[in-house]
């Protein structure tokens, strides 16, 4: 078995961090097996070396490798990359095509973000693991296929399981065997050997001497958080290297390369989860709603009494269609639109209308005058359904069982009324 030192020189690969030396360990101690390795890390720091030495140190070193980006495969073809597709299978299969899983037959298949794989896909896969079984798109026809793999993520696993974004089983049947690469910035001492490896690889590419960090720039160096991990790093050391002309790097001048430098030094920011933001939001517009029809309600209750009072029916109609209109809108667009509705609906009339052509208030008795508008306030203690099936009750009466009138007095159509009064039985 080799050396983690000897691994390290073999693949280029830098530091003598504790957690990066025992996740080289484990890899070792996996390869010669045919387990499910699953490589967990942020972006940018290394993951794709891990598949690399289990496949170059296990019995399947002379079969292919072939690692597949899953995030980058479009949805819709990602199926016949994997398992390959027969002639006439979907629009442009114009020719059997032989996925990955058929190619590598006896080799190592390295799944890079497989936390992007769609469900569909993700059945397929399980299929695989359990039984090394698959089938091509547009076929019937089981095929068997004897290969490793080494799958690699960058997101949360549980909480992609919790959001049901990835198959609970398919997970524990990758992740046999977990491999963790830690983040950069918890490997400070390694950063500024990864660092002077890089200056040194880019001053031979582009022939120019390698820049050199200064003290303070060292420990800019080591105190920035670096998001990007490993790939952000080499990208500065490339930066500096080609658009400097001293080869002495002072803190100042590499500061001007480092996003957001200023506040490197703070503890990370954790997203918070959703919790239920979008419900929340409606549920305060639709309180607002509730309560601006409240007043508009109250304003139309004592227009009605005030105006009853003035012994003034005209003006009390015309009063209140306005304000029905304000507050409902075009009842009878909207009749006309849930006609097929079976869904019961209340009266879009909280209060009486009185109808224009009633009887004059001076032909009535004098304790009869204000009698309705007693009872709106009477009533106000009432539930909505309860208010509406008096009002119509009340219509019926006053207009002697014609539909057609009470549903003019009331502000609504007489399909509308009909319905009410076989809803509510009158």
């Amino acid at each position: 078995m080799e050396s983690v030192q000897s691994i390290k020189q073999r693949f280029e690969l830098i530091g003598n961090d504790v957690k990066l030396n025992r996740a080289i360990e484990k890899a070792i101690q996996v390869a010669p097996t045919d387990i499910s390795v699953l490589v967990t890390g942020e972006s940018g720091v290394g993951k794709e070396s891990i598949p690399k030495i289990i496949h170059s140190l296990s019995h399947r070193k002379h079969a292919k490798y072939i690692a597949v980006n899953c995030g980058a495969i479009p949805e819709g073809t990602i199926d016949s990359e994997l398992f390959g597709h027969e002639k006439g299978a979907f629009t442009g299969a114009t020719q059997t095509r032989s996925g990955y899983f058929e190619v590598a037959d006896g080799g190592t298949i390295f799944l890079d973000e497989v936390g992007e794989l769609p469900l569909t896909t993700q059945v397929r896969l399980l299929r695989v693991l359990e039984n090394g079984e698959f089938l091509k798109v547009g076929s019937s026809q089981v095929q068997k296929t004897d290969v490793r793999i080494v799958a690699a993520t960058n997101i949360n696993m549980f909480e992609a399981i919790k959001k049901e974004k990835f198959r609970e089983d398919l997970y524990y049947r990758l992740s046999t065997v977990e491999i963790h690469l830690p983040p950069l910035r918890d490997r400070r001492e390694d950063i500024h050997l990864l660092f002077r490896k890089f200056a040194s690889d880019f001053g031979q590419k582009y022939k120019m001497p390698t820049i050199r960090l200064e003290d303070d720039a060292i420990q800019l160096l080591l105190r920035y958080r670096w998001p990007g991990n490993i790939r952000q790093l080499r990208n500065i050391a490339e930066q500096v290297s080609v658009l400097e002309e001293k080869r002495s790097i002072s803190a100042a001048t590499l500061n001007s390369y480092l996003p957001d430098a200023s506040s490197s030094n703070l503890p990370a920011v954790i997203e918070q989860s959703k919790k239920e933001g979008d419900f929340s939001n409606e549920r305060e517009i639709l309180y607002k709603v509730l309560f601006d029809m409240k007043g508009d309600l109250n304003d139309l209750k004592k227009l009605t009494l005030e105006l009853l009072k003035d012994n003034d029916s005209n003006r009390v109609q015309r009063e209140n269609e306005g304000l029905i209109r304000k507050i409902y809108g075009n009842q009878e667009k909207e009749d006309i639109e849930h006609e097929e509705s079976s869904t019961p609906e209340l009266l879009h009339l909280p209060e009486p209308v009185v109808e224009a052509s009633a009887p004059s208030p001076a032909h009535q008795p004098p304790e009869d005058r204000y009698h309705f508008a007693e009872e709106i306030e009477e009533e106000e203690t009432l539930s909505l359904q309860e208010k509406e099936i008096e009002l119509i009750k009340k219509s019926l009466e006053r207009n002697k069982g014609k539909r057609k009138a009470a549903a003019a007095e009331l502000g609504i159509s007489e399909r509308t009324l009909y319905r009410k009064i076989k809803q509510y039985d009158l």
